[in-house]
């Protein structure tokens, strides 16, 4: 089967196409012919060596196919079921890969696999950013950075369902427009604006309840100057680059702020709570509440290409590789 290998840390150039035998799964394990593979920025981090894997490794944690085989004492699928996971285990980056049954979920009628692949990482993401991480409450107003990209779409789209004041920042006009289009009531160029003054203004000087951050390092503070009294800034993601420490003082002054980095692997630690997140993401997207955006397509052997734009900022909505 094709696959995409990183062979050691670095740029994208050290994404290599390798032909590996197809997998066999073992028990508690099914096998997925893979129809589609979703691109995230985790996927770079771990490239890059910000967050360590073994190498070579077989990237990406998200994809959605066919359940091919099933290994011993599987019940939870069966061949010719559809499939899809979203947070792992590494070796999403190929045509067949193998993963633990407790890790996958069923893919409901009326959603495809092209739109699974697209929404699992980034919408229970956006799940428990919103549902878990703060519960973000009717009339409440949020500030949601990068509102036209993969997960700050789906953030955007599902915190109007659930009835807050959306402010969302973008890094372009064009993006811009695309983070109104999904339901943003105000728009901020963080490139060119000061984001803390223009969200003072929007407020009435309040400031917002939640800052929902996944670029980092350049955004990290206008995020901590546009909270309210007790906001939380929740950084879920290092786009720009990792953000800076900040010293516990530092939120004391601005107000008894709270400061959180999670990241989904810690909310969806059991099968329970993994089908929970994936139905709550479905039923928003079966409802129409939530539109999978998915802007851009790759063959799966152009993985390095996808890698350079996304990380080019070129991209906009999800983005999938093709086997």
């Amino acid at each position: 089967m094709l696959a995409i290998q990183a062979t050691r840390a670095g740029g994208p150039e050290v994404l290599e196409a390798v032909d590996l035998p197809i997998p066999t799964p073992g028990p508690g394990e099914i096998l997925i012919r893979q129809e589609a593979v979703g691109l995230n920025f985790i996927d770079t981090y771990q490239r890059t060596g910000l967050y360590p894997v073994p190498f070579p490794a077989v990237l990406g944690l998200e994809g959605a196919g066919v359940v091919e085989a099933v290994g011993e004492g599987v019940t939870r699928f069966v061949p010719g079921d559809r499939a899809a996971y979203g947070n792992g285990p590494l070796g999403g980056y190929a045509e067949y890969h193998v993963v633990p049954a407790g890790r996958a979920v069923k893919v409901p009628a009326g959603i495809n696999s092209r739109t699974a692949a697209a929404a699992m990482l980034k919408g229970m993401t956006a799940e428990f950013l919103l549902r878990r991480c703060y519960t973000v409450k009717q009339g409440e107003t949020i500030l949601i950075h990068a509102a036209a990209g993969g997960v700050g779409a789906i953030l955007t789209q599902w915190a109007k369902a659930l009835g807050a004041t959306v402010i969302g920042t973008a890094g372009s006009p064009e993006k811009a427009a695309l983070a109104r289009e999904h339901g943003a009531d105000e728009t901020i160029l963080y490139r060119d604006e000061d984001v803390a003054a223009r969200v003072r203004t929007l407020t009435g000087g309040q400031g917002v309840r939640v800052v929902y951050d996944g670029v980092g390092a350049a955004t990290f503070e206008g995020s901590l100057a546009s909270l309210g009294r007790r906001g939380m800034l929740v950084s879920y993601g290092n786009a720009s680059g990792p953000a800076p420490a900040v010293e516990p003082l530092r939120l004391s002054r601005g107000g008894s702020l709270f400061l959180t980095r999670p990241t989904l692997f810690d909310y969806v630690v059991t099968t329970e709570e993994l089908d929970q997140s994936a139905g709550a993401l479905f039923e928003v997207i079966n409802s129409g509440a939530v539109k999978i955006g998915i802007g851009q397509t790759f063959p799966l052997h152009q993985a390095r290409q996808a890698h350079e734009a996304l990380e080019g900022r070129e991209t906009t909505g999800s983005t999938l590789l093709l086997p």
